[in-house]
């Protein structure tokens, strides 16, 4: 393997381990190395040979191309969006010495995005006029919350025992999951559901005094399933997610209790969609999204977030990237295991199909998407409406994109009548325009961060940042 790949398989290596809770030693005495051996790999200090590395991904039941794919691959992306800002325009830093930076000392590269993180965040409030800190806990918190999932994988173990372990018990009632759920809440903790009519803008009301616990009657049946399941991933699965969080290093302030929120969603998924029979119907109907909503009775989003869970050892799904946008470009959500690259602040690229599917509503889109460094990835993107269904109500138009590197394509229905080995299908896309080196893209927004431009009277382009000196 190239130095440079082999710099990357260290940190997954050791993300990999602690998510399973194993020493190295343990884990090097079912690798066959030494303990200290082990340790220098994981600190990328000690190259891994290509029999090792099908070793790890077997033991972990990965793919061995998922291995390079680490956390440095990823802070390297992110350190490069945050030295494209304008404030580093003078500083002749190159890709190269970025790369250097992510691959040898991480957490300096770490420190750096989260002084940027606030320096942005400072920005924001002074453009606003807010007090300084006003926003700042929130914001914080959902960068975080964006890393914490990152860091785990998005895959949580002892949730999904939690919820397979409640799963089990509504089933055996005989009840359908809706009146399981029902019965579950009232049997062992005394809530009491119901449907009602609820303000404008509220999905669910609980109250703690008379443990009732009320969902809108106009949300969608899936919806509705999903916050009664919520609610019981909240109580069910309390100490799973205290045991988690107190494991992480998620920030004091508002981090937790997001967190909290974000876990009882993830087990809420898990006891819809229970791992074996979801990953079962993934591959008996090739992802086909809408087929598998239907036998679980889930939304599109619902499938896709779902998908991204299947990380089990021995039993993995394909590895995908999710992304979620509004019309206006607002990134609310960011995970990736295939690869891809998805800017932390700015707005991605607006040739990236998450953006093109606004034009054709409900319809799957299917893109290749090549980046600059001639990685392709498989995308496939969608809108979803969110909003109440009340006459004349307001309504949010929001775009899912879901996406794997290209050699996981034929394993989607998405993929079938695509010729995926010619470069005429293939859409060259960017991160994000001040990182792009595409100097002839006549889209761009921004210059790119390392170039000026010259504005020519003879000649006029139609972007006025695509030529540049």
């Amino acid at each position: 393997m190239g130095e440079d790949g082999d710099m990357q398989i260290g940190g997954r290596i050791k993300r990999l381990r602690r998510q399973r809770k194993l020493p190295q030693a343990e884990l090097a005495q079912a690798l066959g190395i030494s303990a200290s051996y082990l340790n220098l790999i994981e600190h990328n200090r000690r190259r891994v040979t290509v029999p090792l590395l099908f070793s790890i991904a077997g033991y972990f039941g990965v793919e061995a191309g998922e291995l390079v794919d680490s956390d440095e691959g990823r802070l390297v992306g992110d350190l490069m969006e945050a030295f494209g800002d304008d404030i580093f325009a003078d500083s002749d830093l190159t890709n190269l010495e970025i790369r250097d930076l992510a691959h040898t000392n991480p957490a300096a590269a770490r420190a750096i995005l989260k002084l940027y993180d606030r320096y942005r965040l400072a920005q924001k409030s002074a453009a606003e006029e807010a007090p300084p800190g006003e926003a700042e806990p929130f914001h914080l918190a959902t960068d975080a919350i964006s890393d914490f999932l990152q860091e785990n994988s998005n895959h949580f173990p002892a949730l999904e025992a939690a919820a397979e372990r409640v799963r089990r018990d509504i089933d055996h009632s005989g009840d359908n999951l809706e009146q399981g759920l029902r019965t579950y809440l009232f049997n062992v903790f005394g809530i009491e559901t119901r449907l009602a009519s609820l303000p404008h803008g509220i999905a669910r009301q609980f109250d703690p005094r008379r443990q009732h616990l009320l969902v809108s009657d106009i949300l969608p049946p899936e919806s509705a399933l999903f916050l009664l399941a919520h609610q019981l991933g909240r109580l069910a699965a309390d100490g799973e997610i205290d045991d988690i969080i107190a494991e992480s290093d998620l920030p004091e302030g508002d981090a937790p209790a997001l967190a909290r929120n974000v876990l009882a969603a993830y087990f809420a998924a898990a006891l819809m969609m229970p791992y074996e029979p979801f990953l079962r119907a993934c591959r008996e109907f090739r992802y086909d999204i809408e087929r598998i909503g239907r036998r679980f009775s889930a939304s599109f989003e619902q499938v896709c977030h779902r998908m991204t869970t299947l990380q089990r050892k021995g039993a993995t799904g394909i590895p995908f990237h999710l992304i979620r946008t509004d019309i206006a470009g607002n990134i609310s959500k960011r995970f990736s295991l295939s690869g891809i690259h998805i800017p932390r602040h700015s707005g991605a690229c607006p040739r990236w199909n998450v953006y093109a599917a606004f034009l054709s509503p409900e319809r799957i889109n299917v893109q290749l998407s090549q980046m600059p460094d001639g990685q392709r990835f498989f995308c496939i993107a969608r809108t979803i409406v969110k909003g109440d269904y009340r006459y004349n109500a307001p309504r949010r138009y929001m775009s899912i994109g879901l996406g794997c590197a290209i050699h996981h394509a034929r394993e989607l229905i998405y993929s079938d009548g695509i010729d995926l080995s010619t470069d005429a299908q293939a859409t060259p896309i960017g991160i994000s325009c001040r990182i792009c080196p595409r100097l002839e893209c006549g889209q761009r927004a921004h210059p790119p961060a390392d170039h000026r431009f010259e504005l020519d009277d003879t000649s006029r382009p139609e972007s006025l940042y695509a030529r540049m000196s």
